[in-house]
């Protein structure tokens, strides 16, 4: 383990301290800079505290994805990682899409509302999904529509949320993680989905374009707050929570990623299982997604770690998160399976390093 107050220039190869010293964003970016090319900060303190004690709102950029015919259960449970055949009505399951190599392509939720399959993605991924779906139906009774600007998501999230709506009068059943119930608020349907966020409660309302403006407004009324990007990613990263197209990537394989949530094992072949089960069945990847805490500079996405002169971990997202004790710098990356142990630390002269478990401690109430 790289210890003691060496330079980096001591600890790293050439090639990996040029392309570090290109990482390390506060080292190397004026703040202000940084500042106007984000997106709207807001205070994050106070949105943060509204996510994880109070309400935080934020309109989410979703597509969804429907699904009809009398083989869209079959076939779609024969396209992604999790169990669709036995998913019950007004459930929801978290999936891969894979190509035949068993590399992720997309993520996805894939829901069951009883006349359809509605598939819900990040909007930056829709084409890909639909271009996979599409190259994959051959003489299967399946109907794709892309519900583009059909569907509008505002998403919730923090402890009184189901409190919020209330008191808009827009009452919720409970529902469990990926179940979803209908509700009318004032004459418009709204579909309430939970999410399945694991450290605080949250939803997200689908809502026709029209009504969308009308419910955030109610809500912002009520005292829900809304909360910008940077809040958004710290909560992310402080549940260590990957994001497609950052700590997900095209070349990465599935169990790599940590989220066995997305996987089932008994539900018989999909594209890309064959790859899948040989790596359950031989026990582990060689690397993993884990979490790290870094006291002093702030690396980048991209920064690597480096252990007796070898890379042995990259981080992919970076963020500061406003707790009590003050702010902490928390990231999420890759790392090679033996070297990432929970309290191990890498140090240089311009930063600790440690390893953590996810989610992090000490971010989240202690819940009651």
């Amino acid at each position: 383990m790289i210890t003691g107050h060496r330079s980096l220039a001591t600890v790293l190869r050439p090639e990996a301290l040029r392309y570090n010293q290109s990482r390390m964003g506060i080292a190397t970016h004026d703040k202000a800079t940084q500042a106007d090319a984000a997106s709207p900060r807001g205070d994050v303190r106070a949105e943060f505290r509204a996510l994880t004690s109070g309400c935080g709102i934020y309109k989410l950029d979703r597509a969804h994805v429907a699904l009809t015919g009398s083989d869209r259960v079959r076939w779609l449970n024969g396209m992604v990682t999790n169990n669709i055949r036995d998913l019950s009505e007004r459930h929801g399951v978290y999936a891969f899409l894979l190509n035949p190599q068993g590399k992720i392509q997309a993520d996805l939720y894939a829901f069951n509302r009883g006349e359809n399959l509605v598939v819900e993605t990040e909007s930056s991924q829709v084409e890909t999904v639909l271009q996979i779906f599409d190259r994959y139906i051959i003489m299967d009774d399946v109907e794709v529509e892309n519900l583009t600007g059909k569907v509008a998501v505002v998403a919730m999230v923090g402890p009184e949320s189901i409190a919020t709506l209330a008191a808009i009068g827009l009452v919720v059943p409970a529902l469990q993680p990926l179940q979803f119930g209908e509700a009318e608020w004032e004459g418009t349907a709204v579909t309430v989905v939970r999410g399945d966020h694991p450290a605080v409660p949250n939803y997200r309302l689908w809502v026709s374009p029209e009504s969308a403006e009308g419910i955030w407004s109610a809500l912002v009324r009520t005292g829900a707050e809304e909360v910008h990007a940077d809040a958004l990613e710290a909560l992310r990263i402080g549940c260590g929570i990957p994001k497609f197209g950052v700590d997900i990537r095209q070349r990465d394989l599935p169990q790599e990623t940590g989220q066995e949530r997305a996987l089932n094992f008994t539900k018989g072949c999909y594209i890309g299982q064959e790859i899948v089960e040989r790596i359950r069945s031989r026990g582990a990847v060689h690397r993993m997604l884990t979490g790290f805490e870094v006291e002093g500079a702030r690396p980048a996405p991209g920064f690597r770690i480096q252990e007796d002169g070898k890379d042995v971990a990259e981080i992919t997202s970076v963020a500061s998160v406003p707790t009590e004790s003050g702010e902490r710098i928390l990231a999420l990356g890759y790392g090679r399976r033996e070297a990432m142990v929970p309290g191990k630390e890498f140090v240089t002269d311009d930063a600790k390093i440690r390893v953590a478990g996810l989610p992090f401690d000490g971010i989240f109430p202690a819940k009651g």
